[in-house]
C-alpha cells in the first residue's frame, strides 16, 4: 500500500471513530471529502500550526461546518494542536472540537461556520480583503482562500450572491472547492435542484473544473493546482461519493449517521485498521513534511515583513492618536442641525485618515451616507479602493463583511436601511459570536421616514439586533451619542451597530461625548425636582424633552439611553444617579416594540412603543399618529399618574 493511500485510509478512520464515538455527527460528506481536503493540505495550503497566525497564510473555510470531524482529524495529522483526547472528546461541552468550526475555540479555525452558505460568504470577504493587502505589499501578501461547500452551502441565497460579488470583482485568489455528491439531508438533489451549477457560475465570471474523480486524490490535487494558475475566481466541482466505503454510501441515510461499532470495525478492516484513534509515524511524517515546508515559508516572510513592517502599518493607519470629543465640537459648531446620516458621513470620513476602514452599502450609499470620500472604490482594476460596491446584496454584505474583518488588521463597515437588517441577522450573529470588528452604519431609524410605508418603517428590527448577545446597538439622538458610538467600536473593536436618523439631530448643551459613553445620562431635566423619569433614545429623545417641559408642575428628569446594553454595565453608584430611586412615574418612550425599557420602568411604568405597523404617508403624520405627538403622551402620563397615585 503506497503512502498516500495509506495516509487517506487512516484520515478517513480518523474521522469515522470520531463520530461513532461521540455518538453524533455527520459521517457522509467527512468520508466524501477526504481525499479534496488530503489533496488540499498535503500539497497546496500554506498554512500556520504554529500558534502564531502568519498573516501570509492560505484562508481555508469549512463553509459545509457539520463536516467539522474531518477538519479536527486533519489539523491532528498536520501538527495542530489538536490531540486524539480532543478527537475523542468531539462534540462533548466545552472541547476544542465542537460540533461545528467555531473561531477562537480551535487554533487553525478561520470564521464560524454552521449556517449553510454563510462560509462561502465570509471567504469571498477574505479573498476580498486579500487581494487588498495584496494591492498594498505584493510580495508579502499573496495567498489563496479555499472554502469547502456542498449542494446545501450553494443552494443558499448568500453563497450565490457573494459568490456573483466575487465574480464581478474578479477575486482570482479565491477557489470554491465543491463537493457534489448529489445527496442533501432529505434525500437526492435532484428533488429540490436541477441547475447547472458550472454554466451558472460561469456566467458570475468564474472559472471552472469538473472533476469526475472526486474521490481521487491525484484528480484533486491536480485540479487544485490548475485553478491556482486562473485569474479570476475558480469553482471546481468534484463529483464525490457520499459516505464513502460504508453501507450507506450514495445515499441520504449516511449523511448524519455514526457508524454502528460493529460496522465501524468492518469500515476499519476493509481498510487494513485495526487499531483504535491511532495513525502510524510513517502517515504522521507524510502529512508533517508538509507542515515543516510551512514552516520554512514562514521563517522566510517573517525576515522579509520586518523590513516592510512600517510601510504596512502606516498603509493600514496603525498606532494613530485621536481626540474624538474636540472632533465632535468641531461638527457641532459647523452643524448645529444635522441628519444623524450625515454626522455619520463626516466621522466616517475624518476617522479614515486615523484607522483602516473598509467597506460599502449595499447599493444604498447615497442615502445611508456610508462611504469614505475622496478615495477610490474597490474593483477589478483598483484592489486600493476602500469603498465596496456591495450591490443589493444584504446578505452576503454581512458575511463579506465578516471576512474582510477576519482577514487582517482591517475595520470592516456594512449600511443598509435599519428595516432592511432582517436580511443579516445570521452573519450579524455570527460576528457577534466572534467577537470581530465589523460596524453597521444603517440609517432610517424610524417611521418617520413615512412615505415608503411599513415595509421601510422599522418597528421589530431594532429590538431583534439588541436582542444578539454580543452586538452592541446604539440608537443615537445627538451628535455626540454618534461619536460615542463610533468611539466605542474604534476603541472596543467589537461588532456594532449605529442606527441612525435620516431626520435632523443637534447636540443640546447636556449632551457630551463622555456622558453618551456611559450609554444612559440626563440629557434634561425641569427646574423643579423630578417625579417623572422618561427614558427615550433617538428621535423620541426630542419628543421626550418637549414632555418633560409640558410637565413642569410635576417635575420630570429625561434620560438619553443611546444604547442600553452599555448602561447596565456601569457600575451601580453611577446608574442610580441617572435613575431616580422613587419617582412617582417612569416612562419609556421609543418607536419600536421592544419591551426591554420594562427592565427600566417595571410593570408599574408606562411604555409608550408600537405595537402595530403604520401606514405609508408624511413623516410627520405617520409618527403622530402611532402616537409621538407631545399632548397625547403628556394626557397618558396624567392618566397614569392617577391611577399610580
Amino acid at each position: 500500500m503506497d503512502i498516500v493511500t495509506k495516509s487517506l485510509n487512516y484520515l478517513k478512520s480518523l474521522t469515522a471513530e470520531t463520530i461513532s464515538f461521540a455518538r453524533s455527527g455527520h459521517t457522509g460528506s467527512a468520508l466524501g471529502a477526504s481525499s479534496i481536503l488530503f489533496a488540499l493540505f498535503h500539497n497546496h495550503l500554506q498554512f500556520d500550526c504554529t500558534g502564531n497566525n502568519w498573516p501570509n497564510r492560505d484562508r481555508f473555510v469549512l463553509s459545509a461546518g457539520h463536516s467539522s470531524a474531518l477538519l479536527y482529524s486533519l489539523f491532528y495529522m498536520f501538527g495542530y494542536p489538536i490531540t486524539i483526547n480532543d478527537l475523542k472528546n468531539f462534540r462533548r461541552y466545552g472541547s476544542k472540537t465542537p460540533g461545528h468550526p467555531e473561531y477562537g475555540v480551535t487554533e487553525g479555525v478561520e470564521t464560524t461556520t454552521g449556517p449553510l452558505g454563510q462560509g462561502v460568504a465570509t471567504a469571498v470577504g477574505l479573498a476580498l480583503a486579500a487581494e487588498k493587502m495584496n494591492a498594498i505589499s505584493p510580495n508579502l501578501f499573496n495567498n489563496y482562500t479555499y472554502v469547502y461547500a456542498g449542494d446545501g452551502c450553494l443552494m443558499e441565497g448568500v453563497a450565490q450572491e457573494a459568490c456573483s460579488l466575487a465574480g464581478k470583482l474578479c477575486l482570482k485568489n479565491l477557489i470554491l472547492l465543491y463537493d457534489d455528491n448529489d445527496v442533501t439531508l432529505d434525500g437526492d438533489k435532484s428533488i429540490s435542484n436541477n441547475e447547472n451549477t458550472v454554466k451558472k457560475f460561469e456566467a458570475m465570471g468564474w472559472d471552472t473544473i469538473v472533476v469526475e474523480k472526486g474521490n481521487d486524490y491525484n484528480e484533486c490535487s491536480k485540479a487544485i493546482a490548475r485553478a491556482k494558475t486562473n485569474h479570476r475566481p475558480t469553482l471546481i466541482l468534484f463529483r464525490t461519493i457520499i459516505g464513502i466505503g460504508t453501507t450507506k454510501q450514495g445515499t441520504c441515510g449516511v449523511h448524519g449517521y455514526p457508524l454502528p461499532e460493529t460496522e465501524l470495525k468492518t469500515f476499519k478492516q476493509n481498510m487494513e485498521i485495526t487499531d483504535d484513534f491511532f495513525v502510524p509515524d510513517d502517515v504522521l511524517a507524510f502529512c508533517r513534511e508538509a507542515t515543516e515546508k510551512n514552516n520554512k515559508l514562514i521563517s522566510k516572510w517573517n525576515e522579509f515583513y520586518e523590513k516592510d513592517k512600517a510601510n504596512i502599518d502606516k498603509a493600514l493607519k496603525q498606532n494613530s492618536r485621536y481626540n474624538l470629543t474636540d472632533l465632535c465640537k468641531k461638527i457641532s459648531t459647523a452643524n448645529p442641525e444635522i441628519t444623524g446620516r450625515d454626522v455619520s458621513n463626516i466621522i466616517l470620513n475624518e476617522l479614515y485618515n486615523l484607522f483602516p476602514f473598509f467597506g460599502g452599502s449595499a447599493d444604498l450609499a447615497s442615502s445611508t451616507k456610508a462611504f469614505i470620500k475622496n478615495v477610490p472604490e474597490y474593483e477589478e482594476d483598483a484592489l486600493s479602493g476602500n469603498n465596496i460596491r456591495f450591490g443589493v446584496r444584504e446578505h452576503a454584505m454581512g458575511a463579506v463583511a465578516n471576512g474582510i474583518a477576519l482577514y487582517y488588521k482591517f475595520l470592516a463597515f456594512d449600511s443598509t436601511f435599519v428595516s432592511f437588517s432582517n436580511y443579516m441577522i445570521p452573519a450579524l450573529r455570527l460576528r457577534a459570536m466572534m467577537g470581530i470588528p465589523v460596524l453597521s452604519i444603517m440609517t432610517h431609524d424610524s417611521i418617520n421616514i413615512g412615505e415608503d410605508g411599513p415595509t421601510h418603517q422599522p418597528i421589530e428590527q431594532i429590538p431583534q439586533m439588541r436582542s444578539i448577545v454580543g452586538l452592541t446597538v446604539f440608537r443615537p439622538a445627538t451628535i455626540a451619542e454618534v461619536m460615542a458610538g463610533y468611539k466605542y467600536f474604534v476603541t472596543k473593536q467589537k461588532p456594532t451597530v449605529l442606527a441612525l436618523t435620516k431626520t435632523k439631530i443637534s447636540n443640546p448643551k447636556y449632551s457630551t461625548v463622555d456622558k453618551a459613553d456611559k450609554g444612559g445620562y440626563i440629557i434634561y431635566e425641569t427646574e423643579k425636582a423630578p417625579t417623572i423619569e422618561i427614558i427615550a433614545t433617538g428621535t423620541e429623545v426630542y419628543l421626550a424633552i418637549e414632555v418633560a417641559t409640558k410637565l413642569e408642575k410635576y417635575g420630570a428628569r429625561v434620560i438619553s439611553m443611546p444604547c442600553e446594553s452599555i448602561f447596565d454595565k456601569q457600575t451601580e453608584n453611577y446608574k442610580s444617579k441617572i435613575l431616580l430611586e422613587n419617582p412617582k412615574l417612569k416612562v419609556a418612550i421609543e418607536a419600536t416594540n421592544d419591551n426591554v425599557w420594562y427592565k427600566y420602568i417595571g410593570e408599574n411604568g408606562l411604555l409608550i412603543n408600537i405595537n402595530s405597523y403604520q401606514h405609508s404617508g408624511n413623516g410627520k403624520e405617520v409618527y403622530e399618529k402611532a402616537g409621538f405627538e407631545s399632548e397625547r403622551i403628556v394626557k397618558e402620563i396624567r392618566e397614569k399618574l392617577k391611577k399610580v397615585n
